[in-house]
Order: structure tokens, then sequence, then C-alpha cells
């Protein structure tokens, strides 16, 4: 009797699972329609992590109607076996509970098919990001997280491709069966994308030669390059370029010259690396840099002559008379940093105090007024003698014939970008700054005479200190 009792317990718990999976693969696929829907709105705050919400329900109820459907199988195979006149009923139920399963199938490949191009945005998104981090370490960290995503996409293409191969093996010419390998392409060609994000990841810091960068930020990827190997891809088909190339090539970095790619890493990572040089031995970073940068070779005549002929029509003082430089910035990029006229005549009056000569470069002045006493060597840069092949080296040439034939004492500005190459030569430096600049302050303590002054009450008194300290050394 018991196991005559046991018949429609059996056939109950088939009918139960049954419905179970028929209302679970129902809802599945709600939820994934609900999901796709969203396709146009997902730049809406919000609706991306809606988009995924339901995605993940769909996928976990598509997976349980297959487990129930599985079950439901299983118990109606044993009472077939027992050829009991309901068995034919059953077999109509089984129909039902094999649709019931291929509909999942179907639902949850389509669902591993948007996962996985869900996966495929993400890790685009996250990659720029990755790229733009001002530190290496958060740099790597992000392209970790961009790797876990491209594996999820990749287990998410394989789950649509099992899907689909399921379906294909017992149904091939069935609408579930081909939703399920249209999607199972998708999945593939999504994560693939997602793939080639991680290979094509480009470690090399850019050299930029168009106007619209920070012809200094070259110095920063230069000196990172001599101290730490870091790769450098040139910015083409600019200006510049050529110019950019045989400064790289003279200071011997050919071998770490590399073909410009998209998604470079971030020229902020690049003080960084100098810093970090310099920490460990600034005697030998700077020996090693100003053998790269200004090479081995005297002065060339034409830079030295068009310096000594600038200084003497100005009445300087003669060569022995120490000299500073006050850099003057006149940008459209972060106009608020731009030097003031009555900063620049405080700056100049206390040069003048400690006995020193303020020589004024960087950009032109913006009323065309000289201060009294100062020597205008502003947009020297833009002379024929500094714009040849060999425009960057002699541009540090200027720099360092002023500091070797002119008594160059230092230099003090605006944060600018255009004092970081004298100021890794060795000029010591004071740059001004409203506020701590993170990206910069690395530098101070660790390359040699490098200060940050940041223009809070007293500033004025700090720069007349260090102006004093530079006239007295010997």
């Amino acid at each position: 009797m018991g196991t005559e009792g046991s018949e429609p317990v059996c056939t109950g718990v088939a009918v139960a699972e049954a419905l179970a999976a028929q209302h679970l693969e129902r809802d599945a696929a709600e939820n994934l329609d609900a999901a796709l829907a969203l396709a146009t709105t997902l730049h809406a705050p919000g609706e991306r992590e809606r988009y995924r919400r339901l995605l993940e329900r769909a996928i976990e109820q598509a997976e349980r109607a297959l487990a129930a459907a599985e079950q439901e199988c299983a118990l109606a195979a044993a009472e077939q076996e027992r050829a009991a006149p309901e068995g034919q009923e059953l077999a109509a139920g089984g129909e039902r509970t094999l649709a019931t399963g291929m509909g999942a199938r179907s639902t949850l490949a389509r669902a591993h098919a948007a996962r996985a191009e869900d996966a495929l945005h993400g890790a685009g998104q996250l990659s720029l990001s990755a790229q733009r981090a001002p530190t290496r370490e958060a740099c790597d960290d992000g392209w970790r997280r961009v790797e876990a995503i491209v594996t999820g996409a990749e287990a998410a293409a394989r789950a649509a491709a099992a899907c689909a191969a399921e379906l294909e093996a017992g149904a091939p010419r069935s609408k579930a069966a081909r939703a399920a390998r249209a999607a199972a392409h998708k999945a593939e060609v999504a994560a693939r994308a997602a793939r080639r994000i991680v290979e094509e990841r480009n470690h090399a810091y850019t050299f930029h030669t168009d106007n619209g960068f920070s012809f200094g930020e070259g110095w920063h990827v230069a000196a990172a390059a001599v101290l730490a190997g870091a790769a450098v891809q040139i910015e083409p088909g600019k200006a510049g370029t050529p110019q950019a190339e045989a400064f790289l090539r003279d200071a011997g970095l050919s071998d770490r010259l590399q073909a410009y790619r998209s998604r470079p890493r971030a020229m902020k990572q690049t003080t960084e690396i100098v810093a970090r040089a310099f920490e460990a031995d600034p005697s030998s970073a700077q020996r090693r840099l100003r053998a790269a940068f200004l090479g081995g070779a005297p002065i060339p005549e034409a830079v030295a002559g068009w310096v000594d002929r600038r200084l003497a029509g100005a009445r300087a003082g003669g060569p022995t008379r120490k000299k500073v430089l006050l850099w003057i910035r006149e940008c459209v990029h972060h106009p608020h940093r731009n030097t003031t006229l009555a900063e620049l005549l405080e700056l100049t009056d206390l040069v003048r105090r400690a006995g020193l000569v303020p020589v004024l470069t960087g950009d032109a002045l913006r009323d065309g007024r000289v201060p009294e006493g100062a020597v205008d060597m502003t947009l020297f840069w833009k002379d024929p003698t500094f714009r040849q092949l060999d425009m960057r080296r002699a541009q540090l040439q200027f720099f360092e014939h002023l500091k070797r034939a002119h008594g160059l004492a230092g230099q003090v500005g605006v944060t600018t970008a255009g004092m970081d190459g004298p100021a890794l030569m060795g000029i010591p430096t004071m740059y001004l700054t409203d506020t701590p600049n993170v990206r910069m302050r690395a530098w101070a303590g660790a390359v040699p005479g490098y200060q940050e002054v940041v223009r809070e009450s007293g500033y004025l008194e700090r720069v007349r200190r260090g102006l004093s300290e530079w006239a007295a050394a010997p």
C-alpha cells in the first residue's frame, strides 16, 4: 500500500513543479523585456542600474525555471515507467514542461547576451577613467576592475552559447533555438570587443605637440622616460612633431618611443614618476636629466649670442650681477591662474630690493609695460633661434646659458609647466599657487631647490626670504 499511495503524491509534485516552472519562465521573460525596453534611456540617471537589476532577476528566474522543469521531467519519467493509465496525461504534461524549458533557455541566452553587451559598455567607460587616473596605482587598479568586467562578459557569452547549444541539439528549427543562436552571436561579439579593450591598453605617455597643450609638459614626459623608462608616443601630424621626436632621440630615448595609439596613460602620472626618482637619488636623477636634455656639446653660439645681446642692450648690470626669472602666464586655459600686473610689480620690486636683476620670461605682458629695472625676455621661444628642429634643447640651453654666463640664481612665477624644464636642470624654483597643487607639490622637497608657495597670508615674505637666500648663495 505504501507504494500505491506514493503514486498520486509523485503526480502532485510533478504538477506543482510544472506550474512553478511555467510561472518562473513567464516572469523571467517579462523582466527581460522590461530591461530591454530601457535600452533607449540607459543614459538617464539610475536607469543603467535598474537595467542591470532586471537582467539579474531575469537570469535568476530563468535558471530556477529550468531547474523546476528538469525536476518535473524527472518525476514525469518516473511515473511513466509505471505504465499507469495516467501516463498519457503525464506525457502531455511533459510536452508542456519541455516547452517551458525551451522558453527559459531562450530567455537565458538573450539575458546573458544583454549582460555581455552591458559589460562591454562598462569596460569601455571604466577603461577611459582608468587611463585618466592621476597616479599609476589608481590607473592599474582601474584596469584590474576592467579585466574583471571583461571576464564577466566572456562568462556571459559562454553561458549564452551553452543555452543555444542545448536548444540546437533538441529543437534546431524552433523559434527558441533561433533566438538563442542570435543572442549567443551577439554575446560573443560583445565579449570579443571587451577583450580587445584590455589587449589594446596603451602604457605610453603622450608627448603632445599640439599648441592646445602645455609645451612644458613635454619635460615631464621626457623626464619620466629618462628616469623610469616610461614608454612615450608622440602626437603625430602637428607642427611640433618633428622637433619633439628630435629632442627625444637626442636625449637617447629612441628605444622608449612607440607608435601612436589611442588610450594613453594620463599625463598627470609623470610628475609622480619624476618625484620618486628624485626622492631615491636627487643628485643622480638631476645628473641623468642634464646629460639627456642638454647633451655634452657646448651651447651653440646662436643661443648664447642671442642671450648676450638682449642682456647687453638692457643694461642688466653685466654677467656678474645675479638675475632672477619672473615668469608671466597669460593663457585661455584656467585664466584665473594668469599673472596679474599687481603681483608682477610686487615681485619685481622684491627682486630688485634683494639686489637681483628681474628678467621677465614666458608669455607677453598684457599691456606691454615692462616694470622699471626689469629685462624683457618674454616670448623668447618665438624667435627663429629657438624654433628650429632642435628647438626643445635650444630652449633649455637658453636657461643654461643664463645660469652659466649671467648669474641666473632662480625663477619665480605662477604654476606653469614652462618652469619645470629649468627646474629639472637645477635652477632653484618658487612656484606660486592659490591652493596646494596635488600634482606638482610632489616635487617640493624631492627636486632640489623646488618650492611650492601658496598665496596665503605672508606669502610675499616667504618669497622675499627665498630671494635673499639666492642672493647670498655663492
